[in-house]
């Protein structure tokens, strides 16, 4: 059963999701944290928001051919966390991604804020060496510090690279970031080019070379234009839409997702509820996407 130290599961629950882990390939869990959020909070209320408005999706997916009726996954819950101390949030992240590896599932993580990845990647390391990340994203998250916190969401894809054996990332859709964090990309070659309403020619080039690499896919929400998704906290103009994610899926069933998070949804911030439902669908297609670990 349920690890009653590490989750509560008092809450709302994903749509077809079980609570008893037992036959399940996939492990969901929610981080209820915004602590570090630079403009606008509210993300810790993303995973409940999440959870409530999934019933009003179907079930099928017709672009992916795929039924989540066909898979057992777990919805342990949302993570106990120490709202106060960064450092003891992205600790408990590492601890619940360990435990439910032990359990031979998928980690599949819900925020909260960007942050609480490099809990996740730290746990995933250990097991797959030669692990990539591909972020989708609207911001770049490389600082080394932000308002006096190494632990802030702005540098959360530098923390996830000091964690990252093969130091490698692939960072899509990135449009925001300051003139280092630009030249620190471009001589990593770790920007990929993937235009709104584009193909997928560049993405699939850049991952060619991890064809049987094991890949985390982090997606912060403000990857996609803030007209269709506008609960979030750092929104940027010029994004992407559910077609452009599809895109970049279909390209991936191509390739070994060991596990993924979706963060900085706040959901208090879009009244329409769109936004969630949209962070629901993403939520779907990815339980259809990841490998299972057993």
């Amino acid at each position: 059963m349920i690890n009653k130290n590490l989750f509560d599961n008092e809450s709302a629950i994903f749509m077809g999701a079980k609570r008893n882990p037992d036959d399940c390939s996939i492990g969901i869990f929610g981080v209820n944290y915004d602590g570090t959020c630079s403009y606008k909070s509210g993300t810790r209320f993303g995973p409940n928001a999440i959870r409530q408005v999934s019933t009003c999706l179907e079930t099928f997916c017709p672009r992916l051919g795929k039924d989540l009726e066909d898979f057992n996954y777990v919805d342990f819950g949302s993570l106990e966390i120490d709202k106060n101390d960064s450092k003891s949030v992205i600790k408990a992240v590492k601890s619940a991604t360990d435990f439910i590896m032990s359990r031979k599932l998928t980690p599949i993580m819900l925020g909260g804020e960007h942050s609480i990845t490099s809990g996740a990647i730290e746990a995933l390391a250990n097991k797959y060496p030669d692990l990539i990340l591909i972020q989708l994203d609207a911001h770049a998250d490389l600082r080394t510090s932000y308002m006096g916190n190494e632990h802030s969401h702005a540098c959360a894809m530098q923390r996830c690279l000091d964690l990252l054996p093969e130091k490698k990332i692939l960072q899509v859709g990135i449009r925001s970031g300051t003139k280092e964090e630009f030249k620190f990309m471009s001589q990593k070659k770790q920007l990929v080019k993937f235009l709104p309403g584009g193909n997928a020619q560049e993405f699939k080039k850049a991952l060619l070379p991890y064809s049987n690499s094991p890949i985390y896919l982090t997606i912060d929400l403000d990857w996609f234009d803030p007209s269709l998704l506008p609960g979030t906290g750092t929104p940027e103009p010029g994004g992407f839409f559910w077609n452009d994610f599809e895109v970049i899926l279909e390209t991936l069933k191509e390739f070994r997702i060991v596990a993924s998070d979706i963060v900085e949804l706040s959901p208090e911030i879009d009244s329409s509820g769109v936004s969630s439902i949209v962070a629901a669908k993403v939520l779907r297609s990815l339980i259809m996407s990841v490998q299972n670990m057993q």
